[in-house]
């Protein structure tokens, strides 16, 4: 199980939206500096705001906090971890609380919006923005600066729209690729020509596969709202029934151009190959929207990520069940659905049905306080 932020911003989540007191303990504790970190502690707090919690032990370097949450407020929340921790990690946790608002919400999120191991601010434009709001999910954002390691000092501001509930949503055919696209950037003082290589060199991998397609990455300079140097990639691809995948990458110190490009390329290639309607990076985004929906959802995946498989134990542990689906082809299907009647501000435990290739998520109402471990 992944052991890091997941499952503070799940648990989180969950505790927000179903009014449900929470503890975490153990945060991290494996790591070279155990305990939370900036970015995570600027999450809690987010979430705490979001729902007029309140928190016990938040503090950086603390392996053990309690969430009491109150209920969910509208109005204007801000989040700045002062650190290049990532804008998008922070609207990961606060967007399925805002959602149930009683009023629209501004999320004023500041930090990196292109940082490592968390999605580039882009493919949440572009690639989750457009899965989510088929669930009814309605937002927009405002990139107001661009921020990058080891500075951060982006800002994004996003206006979240409430719902009554959530539609369901089946991503079931993932149809052909046609058409394939993307930006390869460079801020600061960086040199274009970096973006160029990392465009070419993409290019050049994906048509050893993809040949019959004309693939589209600009090549840009980012010459205004950027804060520090900063260069990366992110290729798209769309299918013939609209779903989406990604592949992206960062640039590192001593890292060639070229090379960054060709991961970016390769990581876009790997997620077309498994025949699934998500990328790898959107499946574990998406568990806990397939659970608040009214409805059954379904959606085709490749192989189920440790991110995913997080989200699917901390759902266990608000009291949904599961168990672990074998894989048939190296794809597989998860399903979620609601109870009819249920109020979508409830979760509680889920019952499975499984098939060789298929795990069920069926949500019913029971909600008690919880301890979520975070190993």
């Amino acid at each position: 199980m992944e052991g890091g932020g997941q499952i503070l911003r799940v648990s989180a989540a969950l505790s927000c939206i179903t009014g449900t007191a929470i503890k975490i303990t153990k945060i991290r504790a494996g790591r070279s500096t155990p305990g939370l970190r900036p970015q995570h502690l600027s999450g809690l707090q987010l979430v705490s705001d979001l729902c007029s919690g309140s928190l016990q032990g938040a503090s950086i370097g603390s392996t053990d906090v309690s969430l009491t949450p109150g209920k969910i407020r509208s109005g204007s929340h801000v989040a700045d971890p002062q650190t290049a921790g990532s804008v998008c990690l922070l609207l990961q946790v606060a967007l399925p609380c805002a959602v149930f608002a009683d009023a629209a919400s501004q999320l004023c999120l500041k930090g990196g919006t292109n940082a490592e191991m968390a999605p580039q601010i882009d493919y949440t434009l572009k690639v989750f923005k457009p899965i989510v709001e088929r669930f009814g999910v309605n937002f927009d954002c405002d990139v107001k600066m661009r921020g990058y390691y080891p500075k951060g000092g982006g800002e994004v501001n996003v206006t979240v729209n409430p719902v009554k509930e959530l539609r369901p949503v089946t991503l079931t055919e993932r149809g052909n690729i046609t058409k394939i696209h993307g930006r390869a950037f460079v801020a600061g003082v960086l040199p274009f020509k970096l973006a160029k290589d990392m465009s070419t060199a993409a290019v050049r991998t994906i048509r050893k596969e993809i040949k019959e397609l004309y693939i589209n990455i600009q090549a840009l300079q980012e010459k205004e709202k950027a804060c520090g140097n900063g260069n990366g990639i992110i290729i798209i691809a769309e299918s013939s029934t609209g779903c989406l995948f990604a592949g992206s990458a960062l640039g590192k110190k001593g890292v060639y151009a070229d090379k960054v490009g060709i991961e970016a390329a390769e990581m876009l290639l790997r997620n077309i190959r498994h025949n699934g309607c998500v990328d790898e990076f959107l499946q574990d985004q998406l568990i806990i929207f397939m659970a608040l929906a009214k409805g059954t959802s379904r959606i085709r995946t490749g192989a189920v990520t440790l991110h995913t498989q997080t989200a699917i134990h901390i759902a266990e542990q608000h009291h949904f069940t599961s168990r672990k689906l074998e894989f048939f082809m190296f794809t597989c299907f998860i399903h979620a659905c609601r109870t009819r009647g249920e109020n979508p501000g409830m979760l509680g435990s889920l019952n499975d049905a499984t098939s060789r290739d298929t795990l069920y998520f069926i949500t019913q109402i029971t909600c008690r306080p919880i301890v979520t471990p975070c190993l």
